[in-house]
């Protein structure tokens, strides 16, 4: 009787140690509890200040987690293994998401900060009356380029990226609807084009453009324009202001035949353990002075109205980066083109890819 005691309670030791291993291990991929908090976010997104302070004035734990792109950030989220409170998918990402019922509804009632929302930024397609979303953060896609490595050369269109001076000089970021997009309004067709033969066209165009290219890169792209490694970039209007802070040669252009408007927003994904902490993060991120500060950090356009009385107005005034509503008008928000387009989308770009080799 005694050693079946001893047995058993061994067994209940060791139960006891797995359960505890077990939650050690959910808390370091990133399980959530009421007093942890899991954001998943594109990398160099948010002034980590800001998360010091939330963590201070709630008490809780923040584990932050970067993704390099809306594709990637889908797959992690639709496998499941880590549980995610708040992701920053892009707005034709939401709209995906949306279809395969992946992110929850938001509770406006805990979110008081939302009046400080730009009514151009509210109430958008991919998310009709922010049921599901909530903006983070706007801007281009455009061109950024060293007018001392250029001299008396101007860029203002795509089309101009073909010139022959610019062999080895142009750097592209590595996303397929930036680069495919690129070719489709180069040719005067939309950024959301699926006809196979507009698209065939726009990829043979880029092929051409590969003896000018001397990379496709990633977040580096940053580092190396500024450096001065190449003269032009393809690039997201943030990192052109990051680069511009930087080098005062640079500059940036939204080109003339049209580019995308994007918007990346804060959601809830269907698998979040801490919703109460989920509103209260984006709440607090919605606060005026909080929007205000990490704009200043992250360099990005802020949706927020109410935040731009505490930026520098060098910085609001900039209509290379707060353009006027007469040309964002003109420019296309992405829209999900669905599986299949997609793939098509991202073959297209992996075989310009391939050619350059």
């Amino acid at each position: 009787m005694n050693k079946l005691i001893r047995v058993f309670a061994a067994v209940v030791i060791a139960s006891l140690l797995l359960l505890f291993a077990i939650n050690r291990l959910n808390s370091a991929v990133g399980f959530s509890s009421d007093n942890t908090l899991t954001i998943y976010n594109w990398g160099d997104y948010i002034d980590d200040d800001l998360i010091d302070r939330f963590e201070e004035e709630t008490g809780m734990k923040v584990i932050y987690e970067t993704f390099d792109s809306n594709e990637a950030m889908l797959t992690k989220i639709q496998q499941g293994g880590t549980t995610y409170d708040i992701a920053v998918p892009s707005e034709y990402m939401i709209a995906k998401m949306l279809e395969e019922d992946l992110l929850l509804p938001l509770d406006h009632s805990k979110l008081p900060n939302l009046k400080n929302i730009d009514e151009r930024f509210i109430d958008l397609p991919f998310d009709p009356g922010n049921k599901f979303s909530v903006p983070y953060f706007w801007g281009t896609v455009g061109i950024v380029f060293n007018r001392e490595m250029l001299g008396d050369m101007e860029i203002t269109s795509w089309n101009d990226l073909w010139d022959p001076a610019f062999e080895n000089e142009i750097l592209l970021i590595d996303g397929a609807r930036e680069i495919i997009g690129m070719g489709l309004n180069s040719l005067g067709y939309s950024l959301n084009d699926t006809n196979v033969d507009h698209l065939e066209k726009a990829k043979a165009k880029l092929d051409t453009l590969t003896p000018n290219i001397k990379a496709i890169v990633g977040d580096e792209i940053k580092m190396l324009i500024a450096n001065e490694e190449a003269a032009i970039g393809l690039v997201w209007s943030g990192d052109a202001a990051d680069m511009m802070w930087e080098n005062e040669n640079l500059d940036y252009v939204v080109p003339s035949e049209g580019s995308n408007l994007w918007f990346d927003n804060m959601v809830i994904p269907k698998t979040a353990k801490n919703i109460e902490g989920a509103h209260q993060f984006i709440n607090f991120m919605l606060d005026a002075e909080v929007a205000a500060q990490n704009t200043e950090w992250v360099s990005y356009s802020t949706p927020n109205k109410e935040a731009l009385q505490y930026m520098p107005e060098d910085m609001v005034e900039d209509e290379r980066f707060y353009p006027s509503p007469e040309l964002t008008e003109k420019l296309e928000v992405y829209e999900n083109l669905g599986k299949k387009n997609l793939a098509l989308y991202n073959d297209l770009f992996l075989q310009f890819k391939m050619h350059r080799k």
